[in-house]
Parts: structure tokens; sequence; C-alpha cells
């Protein structure tokens, strides 16, 4: 989006999540809350980002290494948040995207449709709404008797009839630059918390019979806003919907949705088939026609083939497993890279960690590994060896080609007659 500048407000302590970490890098699904929201904004074609910081500026600025962020040193509401990037933008004279680092399931869509009606429109501020049954806890959005907005008053300055209103405010904006922060001169803390409230621009605008406009979104789950540790288990609870359903209607059976976590950047071919109570982190790839779980715990870097059996109660981690491979019942594999056609029995476990550094297990194509065993990184199995039940293979004792090692340690029984593949 051409001329268009995004703000997210990000300067909230969150003291309701009884956290010193700040409120929008508490995690969904493994990721910071804020980020959502970023890749939001670049997938809606917006690469010009300013974060408000605040409380723990630091450690947000750490986190958001490709964003400008500026700080606001007292915490006196969200137009003087505003006011802030004001200072950075100079004589700037596009627009501006205003949004809450907290509110993490904005969708890309969505954004886009908000910055089209605006720029379309010519209007001075245009604003997402949405109408809730319950609207408690919401800014609420007042239209005359012609249906034109002209304030949005906070909930607790709200009287009782703008209270029954149930059209909400969901905290994003679109604004010429020059009336904002023209309006923004206008504002006062004249309300409950004596602070300066982004949301009063909008009567003022409308004082100043500037146009304003609306877009409303269908999707309550969306605006969603994570102020508790129930609001994050909430979006969490929306999040893993969203994936699961995505998954599903590319070819992938998920037996039971609300007892199988998958994590975002997940990729899965069609014909595989999740059993419950698996959880798939972040950064794994699975191939076609396999079957995980249940009671499996996928962690970040694996690589999984096709027809690939991956039992219960086994846990991968930084692993890479060939095609048609089973892993099954109560197995280990970190820092592996498996072969194709390999059977791991139950119980094996890649001993990756030797007090230092993590090491590098090898089993090629082939391989038959026996219920219990133990394999000592760094180490290699050779194509289509035998390791023998309960075996413990030290570290860089590799088992050569079409060997049979037993015992511990691992010793060569005797040379397979198998033929190499």
């Amino acid at each position: 989006m051409k001329n268009t500048v995004a703000v997210i407000l990000a300067a909230g302590r969150g003291t309701r999540m009884k956290s010193d970490r700040p409120k929008v890098l508490h995690e969904l699904l493994g990721k910071p809350m804020i980020l959502y929201l970023l890749d939001s904004l670049k997938e809606a074609g917006i690469t010009d980002i300013i974060a408000v910081a605040g409380y723990g500026s630091e450690r947000l600025k750490a986190a958001l290494k490709e964003v400008k962020v500026v700080t606001q040193k007292e915490l006196l509401g969200s137009g003087d948040a505003i006011l802030q990037v004001k200072r950075i933008l100079g004589r700037y004279s596009g627009d501006v995207l205003v949004l809450y680092g907290d509110t993490p399931l904005i969708r890309y869509e969505t954004i886009k449709n908000l910055i089209t009606r605006h720029k379309g429109s010519s209007a001075s501020a245009t604003i997402l709404t949405v109408t809730l049954s319950d609207p408690t806890g919401y800014g609420r959005i007042v239209r005359d008797d012609k249906g034109h907005i002209v304030k949005i008053v906070e909930e607790g300055d709200a009287r009782f009839y703008e209270e029954v209103i149930k059209e909400i405010n969901a905290g994003v904006y679109c604004f010429k630059a020059g009336d904002l922060f023209e309006a923004l001169s206008g504002v006062r803390p004249e309300n409950k918390k004596k602070e300066y409230y982004l949301t009063d621009v909008i009567g003022i605008l409308h004082k100043y019979g500037k146009r304003i406009e609306s877009i409303s979104s269908i999707n309550v789950d969306e605006v969603i806003g994570v102020n508790t540790r129930r609001d994050l288990a909430a979006a969490t609870r929306i999040l893993k919907g969203y994936i699961s359903e995505d998954l599903m209607s590319n070819g992938v059976t998920i037996q039971d949705p609300l007892s199988t976590v998958i994590y975002p950047d997940v990729r899965i071919g069609k014909e595989t088939i999740i059993y419950p109570y698996t959880i798939i982190e972040s950064d794994v790839k699975i191939g076609e026609d396999c079957r995980i779980g249940p009671f499996t715990h996928i962690r970040p870097r694996v690589s999984i083939g096709d027809e690939v059996e991956i039992g219960n109660f086994v846990e991968l981690v930084r692993t890479k497993v060939g095609d048609r491979t089973k892993v099954k019942h109560h197995t280990y594999l970190g820092d592996t890279v498996v072969g194709k056609d390999v059977n791991v029995g139950a119980g094996t476990i890649t001993a990756n960690f030797d007090g230092k550094k993590k090491n590098e297990t090898v089993i090629e194509d082939g391989v038959f590994i026996g219920v219990g065993a133990i394999l000592i990184a760094p180490v290699r199995v050779g194509k289509n060896a035998v390791v023998g039940a309960g075996c413990v293979v030290p570290k860089n004792h590799n088992v050569p080609k079409g060997a049979t090692v037993v015992g511990v340690p691992a010793r060569v029984l005797e040379r397979s007659q198998r033929r190499e593949r």
C-alpha cells in the first residue's frame, strides 16, 4: 500500500496479565502476539511500520528488529502515543493506519479493505467496527440520526443510553495524517483515566465537518483484544481453529482438532492423518499420506517425508525422517537424520547432548533398530544395518553398512547377508 504508514500501539504494560513481560510479547502458539499483526500488515502490502513502545521498550526493540520503534516515556494514553510518532514523521502527508498490538488476529484482508475504503472515499478517518451482542469492555460507536459517526465513547465514560450501543470500536483506524495531527492538538485528558484518548480525535474531526467512514467486520473473533491470561487462551483457541480449518480444507485429516495443537508455519501434505493429542510446533514440514500420533510431540526444524508413521509418545526435534520410515512408541530423536525405509523400534533414544553441545546421529536407508536402543551422538548407522534390542552404540563408534550390532557397548555380531538396495 503506497503512502500508508502503519503505527502499532504497544506501550501498555498489561498489568492484568500479572507479568513482567510487555503484554504484546506474550506468545500465541509459540510466537509473540505482535508478530501476527506484523505478518498481517506485510501481507496487506504495508512495509513502513512504526511501533510505539513504553514498558519494556528494550525487549520490544529486540523482538521487532525490522520495525522502527519509538518510546512513549510517560504512558499518557493512545493519543499521546501517536504524538510520539508525529515527531519522526515530520511533514508526512500520506495516510496513517493505527492498530493495537494486543489484537493479534486482525486479518490482512480486513486491513486492505479498510485502507481501500479510506482512500476511495477521501475520508479524514475510516474506522473498523464490529457489532457485539455483549459490548462490555469496548468503546461504543455513536452515530447521528442519519447514520453518520459523530464520536467514539469509551465504556468508562459512556452515559447509560450509550452503554446499550452494540456497535463497538475494533481499534483499527486509517487517518489522513494532516487531519489526524491537527485534531490531536485539540484532545484533552478530560476523562476518568486522565489520559489523551486517540478516540477523541473522531469527535473533533466530526466537529470540523470532516468525513468519517467505517467498515464493519462480521468476524467477531478477529477483533479480540488480549488483556488477560484468559483472553490469551481464548485467542489461542481461535488461532488453533483457523490453522486446523486451513489444513483440513487442503486434504489433511485432523481427527480431533480440540485436542490437537498445530502451530503456524507448519506444512502438511494431503492424505496425512493427525491423531489426537498431538503437538506440532512451528518450522515443521510433513509429507503426504503420513500417520502422526497420538500423543506425539514434533518440535521445530523437523522434516518428515511421505508415507511415514510417527507413533504414540514420540518426540522429534531438529530431525529429518525419510520416506516410508516408521518411528513408533516412546522414542526420542533429536538432531537426527533418518533415511528411507527405516524401522525405529519402541523406546529408541538418540542421545544428542554431551553436556556442551548438540551432536548429530545419522541413520541410513533400510536400517532396523530394535526396541530400547540408545545411539550416543555423534554416530552413524550404515545402510541396511541392524541394531539389536537394548543395544548401546557409543559415540564415534559407527555401525558399518549391513552389520548387526548387539550388546552394551555395541559390538558387531555378524555380517548381514542382506544386500544393499
